[in-house]
């Protein structure tokens, strides 16, 4: 069970409140300007990670400018008032050429900037981030020069068969949810997007009240604090508030399909349905079902489809989104299987579990596997930083120290419970790729 600490009006130092405490994780309140700092300590090694991550995604984007947060993470990189190439103070000259691992990533709901490094970087990595927050240059000359990079990513992705259904499966089950809109955008909007509303999105999003520091491994609250205070303490409170997403996707009322037809040799098969969002009590059961039914050579899935040579390759993955998302299982058929035929073996399987259940062998399996998932989030500095982010971006990072205990007592009842109310046709969304000559 999580330990639980909360001194909400505590300061650990003047300008900084400590909010909780929970299973050695530290959440303090920079005063002025509300940002949060979450502390992560990890002496097993000499090296400290620091990661911001903000709360704007693709769920933040609309037609006209989507893609603009990975957009932005490109141009983020190209320079602020303090750290830039004149000044000879870029990530590379300060960070990366010293030693450190320096990068960023967009999602759903997030973007993180972070650096993995020797701890005698932690000052400046934290100043670095601190300017570019809210000093950004942001320029056309800068998305001219990235703008064909990020196309270049948007046509490999649209060159996997994967990932081109992927794409048009979440666009046929959201329609009027923001998550309808891939996180690297549509190409128009790529190429046309004016640097004037890449420019007014930045200053709505990327604010101290719409972030998350975070600090893990070799370094103390009492040495990082006084830093983050320095830095990020310059920024202002806003007084308007970081825009809302109220789109609410409408209840579905059937399934739907979607064909994608390419030159290629692959054929896949996708079925994808609605689940709550990740902080819904039924996400732990969804987990372990989507291990259950694809996880290793003695899940259903494989055991009925790649061990009888049927299909190639099968996957199920449960996303857990702010709001609410989909699980989704791909089936890369193998030659001379139909489509039609896995679909419905995927469905008589899900229809099995949902009347019959899993077995209590099959659980144990699930989660043992997880076991070693949680335990891999602690390993190294980047291990902390990479996984709690993704809670944060939940809208609750409690979800880091919860998750074991809330695995540890879920039942075969429940795996088959959420198998029964949500793997269900009304809310599903079934995608074909088929390759052609």
């Amino acid at each position: 069970m999580a330990r639980t600490s909360t001194q909400k009006k505590t300061a650990a130092i003047e300008g900084i409140s400590l909010v909780k405490k929970i299973d050695g994780i530290s959440e303090y309140r920079l005063d002025a300007n509300g940002l949060r700092i979450l502390h992560i300590p990890d002496t097993s090694s000499p090296v400290v990670g620091l990661m911001v991550t903000y709360h704007v995604g693709s769920r933040n984007e609309a037609t006209g400018y989507t893609g603009a947060t990975h957009l932005l993470e490109h141009l983020m990189f190209k320079g602020s008032e303090q750290f830039n190439k004149d000044k000879g103070s870029t990530a590379w000259d300060l960070l990366e050429g010293k030693g450190a691992r320096v990068n960023a990533t967009t999602w759903f709901d997030r973007t993180n900037y972070y650096a993995v490094m020797p701890k005698d970087l932690l000052a400046k990595a934290i100043a670095f981030e601190a300017d570019r927050m809210r000093y950004a240059f942001i320029e056309e000359t800068d998305r001219q020069s990235e703008m064909p990079v990020v196309r270049s990513e948007f046509e490999i992705g649209e060159n996997r068969p994967i990932e081109a259904l992927d794409k048009q499966i979440w666009a046929s089950a959201f329609q009027a949810h923001p998550y309808h809109h891939s996180t690297i955008g549509w190409r128009s909007d790529i190429e046309n997007v004016p640097i004037e509303r890449l420019q007014a999105f930045y200053k709505e999003f990327y604010r101290p009240d719409n972030a998350t520091v975070t600090i893990a491994g070799d370094a103390t609250p009492e040495e990082v604090l006084p830093l983050i205070l320095n830095e990020f303490g310059r920024h202002d409170g806003q007084a308007a508030r970081v825009p809302e997403v109220y789109t609410e996707e409408p209840k579905q009322e059937g399934e739907r399909r979607v064909v994608v037809k390419r030159a290629s040799e692959t054929n896949i098969v996708g079925l994808a349905h609605k689940i709550p969002n990740a902080t819904h009590a039924d996400i732990p059961a969804l987990v372990l079902l989507g291990l259950i039914l694809s996880e290793g050579k003695t899940s259903r899935l494989h055991r009925s489809l790649v061990d009888t040579a049927k299909a190639l390759d099968v996957s199920t993955t449960v996303y857990e989104l702010r709001d609410p998302g989909l699980m989704v299982t791909y089936v890369t058929l193998a030659p001379r299987t139909k489509h039609a035929f896995i679909e419905e073996r995927v469905k008589s399987i899900y229809k099995h579990i949902a009347e019959k259940g899993v077995t209590a062998a099959e659980l144990a399996r699930a989660k043992q596997s997880m076991r070693a998932y949680v335990a891999s989030r602690r390993d190294g500095a980047y291990a902390l930083l990479s996984s709690i982010n993704e809670d944060i971006a939940t809208g609750d990072w409690t979800r880091f120290a919860s998750l074991p205990e809330a695995l540890h007592t879920t039942t075969t009842a429940d795996v088959r419970r959420v198998a029964r109310t949500y793997l269900v046709d009304d809310t599903s969304t079934i995608g074909y790729f088929i390759g052609t000559p």
